[in-house]
């Protein structure tokens, strides 16, 4: 007999060689008939799997964010093999699931038209009611590739072949007709996909290299419940009316130029606005927080990214000036990360552990080269500004420290209105790639994370674990914020960094007159500033908080003749440090209001002879509309302590 602890604490006994599907019909109907995966002392595995030992046992249903990815990673293997019925030449790529569906990559003689699209989900509704078994079987590495060259599918091939190399069997999963090369989970059976909708189709480089094949990308969302899918739908297309990129170009905070460059967004001047905001907001608490600036070079020799690592594990992310295999001559990159460059401010001279704490910070610009189809408005770009520090510190000081930078973060985001939809993420390395992805020994590693989980446990946060999301060099912790339509991005990231002081020579003299390397801790304080304007357009739906937007005030005359007035109270109100703009063209009242309540404009002042008279202004605000009438100064009172407070809406 074998003990199974389940999610809710409690401990029951099963026959050893149980399935955890088996387990899951023990414990009722219901919760078998909307199992999806299954969590196995932590780490996500199929329903499939036998028991044969004591452990602890989460049944995933679609509730759970790991069921739907296996919910959704299922209908993939549905639209590829409804792809295969009526497209018998399709080859076949990647279909994984995503943070809002799925999608599969086909190559095909032309890309997907609606109509087709429309055939496809038909077929895929055919398949489910006829409710295919989903089996799972494995081969050993030779055979697994020669199926797969008999299916005539090179693109399995070549990752059969990748995976070939560990000598582990390779796994697949057949439903009817249909075999797929895969890892899994998936679902038992296909009949549990009630509603489904494709709904879009792009085009996609195999292994997102623009050298490579472009294939046809098709997405894809599922449910267990049409009603699920209709509130999908409804919330998808509120979210379009709040996508960034919508909002930020309609408003004119940014647009983009062909012929500038995809990931190069051009800031407007209100956006442009609204960064400088923010940079001099957190410049300044980073300042009282005892943080030093620094300006270092935006791009530097290829030696220097040697001695980080970053030329070996981060050269196809970087733009390079040069022949980066030609040695011979200089080759620079522009920075893709700041690093070890504010570590020559550390090593300018030689370091007492009275220095230390070190905490260098620097509103950074940064070149990454994102694949093209990575590409999202301001959210994913190719140069980005952020808010970049790293503290060098004793290893007596790394908790305190630590927790430091936390709060500094969940500060930030909390005033921008952003922190309470944010989540965290503990991302480990995984030690089986530690060559190809990771530095350092296993020892270094796992006293990195140990410490990391240490501080992260005493704090009290509620965290995910996220293997293989690690830096190079160190564990992080991730703040993740998802966009309008569901697609997850970090906003804010910490990371522990206990390798890279020894390789630039990063030594300090401690108390015994012996020299000590420093730990290293990696951190942004509101992240990048362009993907959090987009994150705050989406929120607040453009009615940003009165603090950070462009113009705060208008003024409007109702008549021509009231200009001068209108221009004398801009002046007070600019002298003051309001930004404020004079609407005084030859337009109609209502017309000018209509037109500041679209442009989100916080408060419009409005004036007529009987306000001119009095010494009051009419305040209508984006909020509360009409407002009545009152003295200027008791509104530039109210308008100062609004700013002032950084209050929202």
């Amino acid at each position: 007999m074998i003990k199974v602890e389940l999610k809710d604490g409690i401990v029951k006994e099963f026959e050893n060689g149980i399935s955890v599907a088996e387990v899951a019909k023990n414990l009722g109907a219901g919760l078998y008939k909307s199992a999806c995966a299954c969590r196995i002392d932590g780490q996500v595995s199929d329903l499939r799997t036998t028991l044969d030992k004591d452990c602890k046992v989460e049944i995933l249903t679609f509730d759970d964010k790991d069921g739907q990815k296996a919910f959704w990673h299922t209908t993939s293997h549905v639209l590829a093999q409804a792809v295969k019925r009526l497209f018998p030449s399709a080859k076949f790529a990647i279909g994984p699931s995503i943070d809002s569906g799925f999608y599969y990559d086909f190559d095909v003689e032309k890309p997907f038209s609606p109509d087709d699209l429309e055939k496809i989900t038909a077929e895929m509704k055919k398949i489910v009611k006829e409710g295919f078994a989903v089996e799972k079987f494995e081969l050993a590495p030779d055979e697994a590739v020669k199926m797969l060259e008999d299916m005539n599918e090179p693109y399995k091939v070549e990752l059969c072949k990748e995976h070939s190399d560990k000598g582990e069997p390779i796994s697949f999963y057949k439903q009817g007709e249909f075999t797929d090369l895969c890892a899994g989970p998936h679902l038992m059976t296909v009949s549990n996909i009630k509603a489904i909708k494709l709904t879009a189709c792009t085009g996609a480089y195999w292994r997102g290299d623009s050298k490579n094949h472009q294939l046809c990308r098709v997405y894809g969302v599922s449910f267990p419940k049409a009603s699920m899918l209709e509130e999908h739908l409804q919330k998808l297309e509120e979210a379009k009316l709040r996508d960034h990129n919508k909002i930020g170009r309609e408003l004119e905070y940014f647009t983009t130029v062909d012929y500038v460059g995809q990931g190069l967004p051009v800031l407007l001047p209100k956006g442009a606005r609204v960064i400088q905001l923010l940079q001099r907001w957190v410049e300044d608490v980073e300042q009282s927080k005892g943080c030093l600036l620094t300006k270092t070079p935006l791009l530097a020799k290829r030696e220097l990214y040697k001695i980080s690592g970053h030329w070996d594990h981060y050269l196809d992310g970087m733009f390079v000036l040069g022949d980066p295999n030609d040695e011979t001559k200089e080759c620079f990159a522009l920075r893709p990360m700041t690093c070890p460059f504010q570590y020559q401010v550390y090593l300018n001279k030689q370091r007492s552990y009275r220095d230390l704490p070190m905490r260098l910070t620097e509103t950074s610009t940064l070149f990454r080269n994102e694949a093209s189809g990575e590409m999202h408005g301001l959210i994913r770009v190719r140069q980005f500004t952020i808010s970049e520090g790293h503290y060098v510190i004793r290893p007596d000081q790394l908790e305190e420290e630590f927790k430091g930078c936390l709060e500094l973060a969940k500060y930030f985001l909390d005033t921008v209105g952003l922190l309470e939809d944010c989540t965290f993420r503990f991302s480990q390395w995984d030690p089986a790639n530690p060559n190809n992805k990771y530095e350092g020994t296993k020892e270094q590693w796992e006293d990195a994370q140990a410490a990391m989980k240490k501080i992260l446990d005493h704090i009290g946060l509620k965290y995910e674990v996220g293997i293989d999301e690690a830096a190079f060099y160190g564990p992080k912790l991730d703040i993740q914020y998802k966009n309008v339509f569901g697609k997850e991005d970090t906003i804010v990231t910490i990371q522990i960094d206990m390798l890279l002081a020894e390789k630039f020579g990063m030594y300090y003299i401690d108390k015994d007159g012996q020299k000590k390397l420093p730990y290293i801790i990696h951190r942004t304080s509101l992240g990048c500033y362009e993907r959090t304007l987009a994150y705050m357009l989406e929120h607040f739906a453009g009615a940003l908080p009165m603090w950070l937007m462009p113009e705060q005030v208008r003024v409007l005359p109702i008549s021509e003749n009231l200009a001068q007035q209108a221009k004398e109270i801009e002046e007070k109100l600019r002298a003051v440090g309001i930004r404020v703009t004079s609407d005084v063209r030859s337009e109609k009242i209502g017309y000018k209001i209509r037109e500041a309540q679209l442009e989100k404009i916080p408060y419009m002042l409005v004036i007529g002879n009987k306000e001119i008279e009095n010494g009051t202004v009419s305040v209508r605000s984006r909020k509360n509309a009409d407002m009545g009438s009152m003295p200027l100064d008791d509104f530039i009172k109210m308008a100062l302590e609004e700013i002032n407070t950084k209050k929202r809406d």
